[in-house]
């Protein structure tokens, strides 16, 4: 079970130790997603982002997706679990700017200021997760901690901050949730209609047994 830690300091690093741990990440990659020192000092890599996502999200398409809800050229759905993606991204990017460029790659109409990134570590046997600040440099965190992904992970979730902000959704979203939860409701109805059912006939042919003459 993941618990909340205190954010750690930031450490900044010389133009010498930013090379250095460079060097050393790049010896130890093993998907060739390697890291890019510029001339200016900024460099350039990848980072995988989890998406752990329990509201559905609104992607900007006119296709339409099975068990899905559509709104004009929008369509609303749940993401997958264990959905992952890869970004290309550079030292001077933000977390903000990271969240923005995850949902515009995968054209999702939703408000960024509904997602929020989180760092998941993982030390003496225990996860750690913490919601990384708007300001903070994903790949500065991705750099110091290594390419392992056991020691350091991207997750999006949704914004927690206690209770769902509505406001924060446009109207169409909102009726696209209505309808996924209209069908998730439908669904669920009948599956317990079935079931009740099949109990109530195994129950009258019981009964038939019990009570048959002779």
């Amino acid at each position: 079970k993941d618990v909340q830690k205190e954010r750690e300091p930031h450490v900044y690093l010389s133009k010498e130790e930013v090379k250095e741990k460079i060097e050393s990440y790049n010896s130890s990659v093993t998907d060739k997603l390697k890291m890019t020192l510029n001339a200016n000092g900024i460099y350039t890599g990848f980072i995988k982002v989890q998406m752990e996502l329990c509201r559905p999200i609104t992607v900007q398409s006119s296709q339409s997706q099975g068990g899905c809800a559509h709104s004009n050229n929008e369509t609303a759905f749940y993401l997958p679990e264990g959905c992952v993606n890869t970004l290309h991204i550079s030292s001077t990017n933000t977390v903000r700017e990271v969240i923005e460029a995850l949902l515009k790659k995968f054209f999702v109409a939703d408000n960024p200021a509904k997602f929020a990134l989180y760092k998941r570590c993982h030390k003496e046997d225990q996860v750690y997760t913490c919601k990384l600040s708007d300001r903070e440099h994903p790949l500065y965190l991705r750099l110091v901690a290594g390419p392992r992904t056991e020691m350091l992970s991207f997750v999006l979730r949704e914004h927690e901050t206690g209770e769902v902000m509505w406001e924060a959704f446009s109207i169409p979203e909102l009726q696209n949730f209505l309808r996924i939860l209209d069908k998730e409701e439908n669904e669920q109805l009948q599956i317990l209609k079935k079931r009740y059912a099949a109990y109530r006939d195994k129950l009258e042919e019981a009964l038939g047994g019990v009570w048959k003459p002779g």
